[in-house]
């Protein structure tokens, strides 16, 4: 597993929780841009690790098919429980 090289950016508030619920549930980059993609979310490997480094604003539609995919709500995402 790759060590985050940048500090975490400030575009968006839910790419920390992105990547660490991906991990948490032992899942790949390449599997998650899959399943998003199964969902019409065309996303590729450097626009998610911008994602979830911060560095990229998500729309709104990432946000709910990303807490389809990750098996969690879009409250949680958004940190706002």
């Amino acid at each position: 597993m790759r060590i985050r090289k940048q500090p975490l950016g400030d575009r968006n508030i839910c790419g920390k929780k992105v990547e660490a619920r991906r991990k948490e549930i032992g899942m790949k980059q390449k599997d998650l841009l899959t399943q998003l993609q199964i969902r019409g979310v065309d996303l590729n490997a450097s626009g998610l690790s911008k994602l979830e480094g911060q560095l990229r604003s998500v729309s709104d539609f990432e946000i709910v098919a990303l807490a389809e995919v990750l098996n969690t709500n879009v409250s949680w995402l958004l940190d706002v429980e």
